[in-house]
């Protein structure tokens, strides 16, 4: 028997493929774009936490709205464009206000160092990748001059030019030798011989008296090597300042827009997709498994293109990763206008049909579950690759010249090897164990992966448990997604699937984000990951032992079957659905 394709869903698969495509570019490196910004950990950490507030308040909101006035395809389409516009934006967003400077002595020797930004932590790896390179940086330094220096500079640098007529600041460049640079106390020394003043003659910058004849002064700096402008920049507003700064807010607000899109698409396409399937619930992953596709490939090319065009740039260039993302978006909404959906059902009450859900045991315990796994998925999302940085230091610092070229193997492997598969399966494996095992199995396997992460001592051996990602989130999705759909009362499948996402989203990965940004800070990565592991591993227990006891009790409905659960919680003439026998 040859394939039969069904045609009407064919634009449905095109979305989850070019929506996929289009944020996977942008969507895994914007807290690293943010960092570039000049936001610290601590502000993104903000950002990230406001973020699933937002979507948790949109998605059910829009979707009641989409049910109740029937217009999901407007929504949806809307919210593709929303993600467009405000992916393209964030490529606009200004930078917090940053500043080069460098303490300049001469006492003797000629030298500048990063003592003025000692606060902020050297990147040992940076010095020792600058020092292996052998040659003459060029600095152009601008710095503040007192009567005495400038006698130094007219009797021992032999600038006899500056003697009757000099400024309030000495402006030069300096040829600084890289083998001689020197790391003290999270201080770097740089030091120079000869200097080249603004009049185009080179001269010895000699302080050859000590502290009779010195320079001690604070320069603004610019050198042609971006390595060292890397470790003389720091931003000039502290944190608790940050937020009253326009550029936060600008950042914030198109952060905002670009989240609530995806959340409004993601939510109100899932909706369709089931609306679209009627009863065949069991065949959403094979729709869904196209955007792990399409992730898989271009979160990986958007990879390749930022790294290949930063190429000896002392920030990452990611302008084709947001013209790569809106222009997929584009042909997303292309193709999803071409999605034929009619809304069949409507509800009379929609607050009332799902106030009715939220009181069954079996819906509180399905919606802890989501929290769970969406706490545990807000750590990965936010902290792998932390993760995996930090234990690349502890291999030395050639390791840090493929960590981008290891967390796009490990992206690669998520979606293609691991997501995509069981996205494909995912239909056959709920159908065999369950709506239930599969939750239990899911928080099992999280356990298992986040106590292998935090033993596992070199990140290259990370790529094996990486396949487990189509268990930890391929099984885990389409599980959360077609339940919500199977249990949402007819007329109510938008809002369902909105109020499953923000519970996920807005309740889980926002706490998990949270919690695991205070664990990581004050235990580290490795221990983070294990203790998230043992807290998997019981609630697995705790889920498992819950399902035993409602079994037990008086339900005849019981969990495992959520359409004959609907015939005792709803006495109306709702179809049964019997994705899980």
């Amino acid at each position: 028997m040859g394939w039969q394709v069904n045609k009407e869903l064919l634009p449905m698969k095109g979305h989850y493929f070019f929506f996929n495509a289009g944020t996977g570019p942008v969507q895994p490196f914007l807290s690293t774009y943010a960092r570039q910004l000049g936001f610290s950990s601590v502000v993104v950490g903000v950002i990230y936490t406001i973020l699933p507030i937002c979507g948790m308040l949109a998605k059910p909101l829009v979707g009641a709205i989409s049910d109740r006035f029937r217009c999901q395809k407007i929504m949806f389409l809307a919210g593709q464009l929303l993600t467009a516009a405000a992916f393209l934006a964030i490529n606009f967003s200004p930078e917090i206000p940053k500043d080069q400077k460098v303490h300049f002595s001469c006492e003797g020797d000629a030298v500048f160092d990063t003592s003025p930004n000692a606060k902020s932590t050297v990147d040992d790896c940076l010095i020792d990748q600058f020092q292996k390179e052998p040659g003459i940086v060029d600095c152009q330094l601008n710095c503040v001059m007192e009567d005495q220096f400038w006698n130094v500079v007219t009797k021992y640098w032999n600038a006899s030019e500056y003697r009757d007529h000099h400024s309030e600041n000495l402006e030069f460049t300096a040829f600084v030798n890289k083998s001689k640079t020197i790391k003290m106390n999270n201080i770097t020394y740089f030091s120079f011989k000869d200097v080249k003043l603004s009049n185009g003659k080179i001269h010895q910058a000699l302080c050859p008296c000590g502290k009779d004849c010195h320079i001690s002064t604070i320069c603004q700096i610019n050198c042609n090597d971006y390595n060292l402008n890397n470790l003389v920049t720091q931003t000039t507003v502290s944190d608790n300042e940050v937020y009253q700064k326009s550029q936060f807010w600008i950042f914030l607000i198109l952060m905002i827009f670009g989240w609530v899109g995806q959340a409004v698409a993601v939510s109100i396409g899932d909706a369709i997709c089931f609306e679209l399937l009627g009863d065949k619930h069991n065949r959403y992953g094979y729709q869904r498994m196209f955007g792990a596709l399409g992730w898989g490939i271009f979160s990986v090319i958007a990879g390749i293109m930022v790294d290949s065009l930063s190429e000896g740039s002392s920030t990452k260039n990611f302008e084709s990763a947001f013209y790569l993302s809106f222009v997929f978006l584009l042909f997303d909404f292309a193709v999803s206008s071409r999605i034929k959906n009619v809304q069949k059902q409507q509800s009379s009450n929609i607050l009332k049909d799902v106030g009715r859900l939220l009181v069954d045991i079996r819906i509180i315990v399905f919606l802890v579950w989501c929290v769970a796994v969406g706490m545990c998925t807000g750590l990965i999302w936010q902290f792998l690759f932390f993760l995996i940085e930090d234990l690349a230091k502890d291999q030395g610092c050639d390791s840090q010249q493929w960590i981008k070229t290891l967390e796009g193997i490990v992206m690669a492997i998520q979606t293609l090897a691991g997501e995509m598969p069981f996205f494909f399966w995912s239909g056959k494996i709920l159908k065999r164990i369950g709506h239930i095992n599969s939750m239990s199995l899911v928080v099992l396997v999280i356990g298992v992966r986040y106590i292998l992460y935090s033993i596992i001592p070199n990140p290259w051996w990370f790529l094996p448990v990486e396949l487990l990602n189509g268990l930890t989130f391929g099984l885990f999705y389409a599980c959360m997604a077609s339940y919500a759909s199977i249990v949402a009362p007819p007329g109510t499948e938008a809002t369902m699937q909105g109020l499953v996402g923000a519970v996920f989203e807005g309740v889980g990965v926002s706490l998990g984000s949270f919690v695991g940004g205070v664990l990581y800070d004050v235990y580290g990565g490795p221990w983070t990951f294990r203790l998230f592991g043992i807290g998997a591993l019981i609630v697995c227990l705790l889920h498992a032992g819950v399902q035993y006891l409602i079994k037990r009790s008086d339900f005849e409905n019981h969990y495992t079957s959520p359409g004959e659960a609907l015939k005792t919680v709803y006495y109306d003439d709702q179809q049964e659905l019997t994705l899980v026998d």
